[in-house]
């Protein structure tokens, strides 16, 4: 534990209380989201209560308040047809128009593996065969 990670009270880190890693207070006063919504419930729009530094001060989780969280939103028919809409586009790769059960890497290779290791007129041949 490094001492520069400890502020309860808030004076270095601009009034945000600062506890180091795994020393922050109990579960059932503060949690950060995924804490929170393991428990089933969301922040609800209230401010940060305090903050837990790891990795040298290079991460931060924000911790907020159990007793004014409230409960997660339900899943409508909408929100769900819009979820499936993204994660359908996440695994359906652009060239060969296959949908996978896995994201595949597009911010990366753009495409499936298969694609990926095609030669650019190979890909051209295939991108003229799924448009039409």
């Amino acid at each position: 534990m490094r001492a520069i990670d400890l502020d309860p009270t808030g004076e270095k880190n601009g009034g945000t209380p600062t506890y180091p890693w795994r020393f922050g207070p109990k579960k059932s006063r503060m949690a950060t989201r995924r804490q929170l919504r393991e428990m089933g419930l969301r922040p609800g729009g209230q401010p940060v209560a305090a903050q837990v530094v790891c990795r040298g001060g290079t991460r931060v989780g924000h911790l907020y308040p159990v007793a004014g969280a409230k409960p997660v939103r339900p899943m409508t028919e909408a929100r769900a047809r819009a979820l499936a809409a993204a994660m359908k586009a996440r695994s359906t790769c652009p060239l060969c128009q296959v949908t996978y059960d896995y994201c595949l890497p597009l911010r990366s290779l753009g495409c499936c593996l298969p694609c990926a290791e095609l030669t650019e007129e190979e890909r051209e041949q295939l991108t003229a065969l799924t448009s039409t």
